[in-house]
């Protein structure tokens, strides 16, 4: 049944290989569930009730895109929106909490029916392929920054080039590079779910040697009705408030670009495009993660995306919504789990990510360099998806990139009418200071 549901052997995979998947995937997203409570909490949040915001958009989104677009991509608190949410919206701007739960009930419905009206659609569709596959590119070295750095393996640098190699000495660091080399060992011999086997053996290794890694129970009861509780809490009235709206409008092109360029990559990644280069069930896609934005304004949690970490499964084996089902439901174990969380230090899912980063970097091979423009086109994207740490911003200067070359090139009859149509949008989106 679960086979014939999925079409498991359809996309060529099996049920063990989708279950391994998403516990790859919930293992390399589960963070999340620590840091956005932090984030959120260090602006006023109640911490215990955003956990449990958490843990419910997670589940519902993940959930949404496995048993209803059947694709192999679990969806979570953004932590780049949930960064603004917390620093910009609450703290820098005074924005009170119910207001602020609005906005994002209110982004989730506008970027729901961008979603739905295929405006979203006509976005990917005119993502041009040498963009579409720097986005790949950018997101892998991306996804490489964020691990090496979570790792303190690379770190800020105070003078000089913006980072520098961090303590090499540090047991974090040497575990991380010892789980990066005995993953791409375990994965050539074709090892079923080494990436997860790697993450599970450094997980232990820490309970067992790192003191900061302790065993802190099993089972806690979360309390949904507490006087703390974020669930309803939202105050739409005020978030249409003419000076929260722009906010709203910045969130909704933000998660436009950022999470529809995600969605491609892992797509990509879990070979799940057809023969014109489009997601299969991609329209399903993307109104899933627009719709748990919506869920994430009415239970206390912040926007919602795919998570680029979603491409740990899909490295894994995972094609199906089989993948993401089982993280969804991980996720709502985690409710009554909430001590585990703890026992999976950093450097446990660090090389998986790296891993994962590695393997995005072969989309460079897919760039067609007969066709000069587009290609560095799609490598202006990636270098500044790296270098601004942010999917937007490359995208946009990809953009830019692709437009003025070809009118410098002669090349203007190459421009598709959409493509001039979004860089117009993307640049307005930057010049006016909208950006996130």
């Amino acid at each position: 049944m679960l086979d014939r549901y999925f079409k498991v052997s359809q996309r060529g995979s099996t049920i063990k290989c989708e279950v391994i998947a998403g516990l790859t995937t919930f293992l390399a997203m589960v963070y999340s569930v620590i840091v956005v409570p932090n984030m959120l909490g260090a602006a006023g949040f109640d911490p215990g009730a955003v956990f449990i915001a958490t843990c419910l958009i997670a589940s519902f989104g993940s959930l949404l895109m496995g048993l209803w677009a059947n694709l192999p991509m679990a969806i979570g608190c953004a932590i780049s929106l949930t960064a603004f949410t917390a620093f910009s919206m609450v703290l820098g701007q005074g924005i009170s909490i119910p207001v602020t739960l609005g906005a994002i009930f209110l982004m989730g419905i506008v970027f729901t029916l961008v979603s739905v009206t295929g405006i979203r659609q006509w976005v990917l569709t005119n993502l041009p392929k040498g963009i579409a596959h720097g986005t790949g590119i950018g997101i892998g070295l991306f996804l490489l920054l964020i691990a090496t750095n979570s790792v303190q393996l690379i770190v800020a640098n105070d003078a000089g080039l913006p980072v520098k190699l961090g303590d090499i000495h540090s047991l974090p660091v040497i575990a991380t590079i010892v789980g990066l080399a005995a993953t791409i060992g375990l994965e050539r011999r074709g090892v079923p779910g080494g990436i997860l086997l790697v993450i599970i053996a450094l997980s232990v290794f820490g309970l067992i040697f790192d003191p900061s890694v302790q065993y802190q129970g099993l089972f806690a009861w979360p309390n949904l009705m507490s006087e703390q509780s974020l669930i309803g809490q939202l105050d739409i009235m005020g978030a249409l408030n003419p000076v929260v709206l722009p906010i709203v409008l910045a969130l909704v092109m933000t998660a436009i670009f950022d999470a529809t360029g995600t969605i491609r990559a892992v797509a990509g990644q879990a070979e799940l495009l057809d023969e014109k280069d489009n997601i299969v069930g991609g329209g399903k896609a993307l109104t899933s993660d627009s719709v748990s934005s919506i869920v994430a304004g009415a239970v206390g949690g912040a926007p919602a995306a795919v998570y680029i970490e979603s491409a740990a499964g899909t490295a894994a084996g995972g094609k199906t919504g089989l993948t993401a089902t089982i993280v969804g439901i991980l996720f709502l174990l985690m409710m009554f789990l909430a001590p585990l969380s703890y026992l999976v230090p950093a450097y446990a899912t660090a090389p998986a990510l790296m891993y994962v980063g590695l393997l995005m970097l072969s989309n460079v091979t897919k760039l067609d360099f007969d066709d000069k423009i587009d290609a560095m086109a799609g490598l202006t994207c990636a270098v500044f998806i790296i270098l601004s740490c942010n999917i937007v911003t490359g995208i946009m200067l990809g953009f830019v990139t692709l437009v003025i070359g070809r009118l410098a090139s002669g090349e203007w009859r190459a421009l598709k009418p959409g493509v001039v149509a979004i860089t117009l949008g993307l640049v307005v989106f930057y010049m006016g200071g909208w950006a996130i």
